[in-house]
């Protein structure tokens, strides 16, 4: 395909992450009637993942691997923080019902930029939390099938600009839920993920209505 940019791709697929035994553990899968969608050149899905189904054609089957570089990065210990339990205290009592180890919550920098983080330990002189994605150091192995892939309608296209504008789901899919996932993103932080995420909020081909 001589232009890559605006196409709808959909595809069916499941992730894989493989450790340093070489193990493979599923991460995330798309569900039968509900694909990951997304529409090339926008920057939703990963490069490397974007990369390898462009020139792809409707049933044509893929098994490719992107190593940490292509994908999420290395894992960054500098991406722990422990946080004062007043950040996470509203009217002076802390939000026990959202803030738990294992809760994937939104928090917000100086500059007002929002980022995913993961709580990892709640203690009584602070809370954890990891800003790396969920897969940072990891490999990871697509496997799937192409659904479509044709060029995008200029209504698609509308919605996605709506969607990079805040104004609502981008992704193509019908309801921001399953394989869109994650803003897996993304990348908000999805993977193909988009997680959700999986759920990465994105789905991991990683683009992520997300989440």
């Amino acid at each position: 395909m001589d232009n890559q940019q605006n196409k709808y791709i959909s595809v069916s697929y499941q992730l894989h992450s493989i450790d340093a035994e070489g193990k493979k553990h599923l991460e995330e899968q798309t569900q039968q009637g509900n694909p990951f969608q997304f529409i090339s050149g926008f920057g939703v899905t990963l490069d490397a993942f974007e990369k390898q189904l462009i020139g792809l054609a409707p049933a044509d089957k893929f098994d490719f691997t992107l190593q940490p570089s292509e994908a999420f990065g290395e894992y960054d210990s500098e991406g722990v923080h422990k946080l004062s339990r007043d950040v996470f205290s509203i009217n002076g009592h802390f939000d026990h019902e959202n803030i738990f180890e294992g809760a994937v919550i939104t928090l917000m920098d100086a500059d007002e930029k929002r980022f995913m983080a993961r709580v990892t330990k709640v203690e009584d002189d602070g809370v954890t939390v990891d800003t790396n994605h969920p897969l940072a150091g990891s490999t990871l192995q697509f496997t799937g099938v192409v659904l479509e892939n044709r060029d995008a309608t200029n209504e698609e296209i509308q919605h996605m600009l709506n969607h990079l504008s805040g104004e609502g789901c981008g992704c193509g899919c019908d309801d921001c839920e399953g394989g869109c996932g994650h803003d897996h993103h993304h990348h908000d932080d999805g993977c193909g993920c988009g997680h959700d995420h999986h759920h990465h909020e994105d789905g991991c081909g990683c683009g992520h209505c997300h989440h």
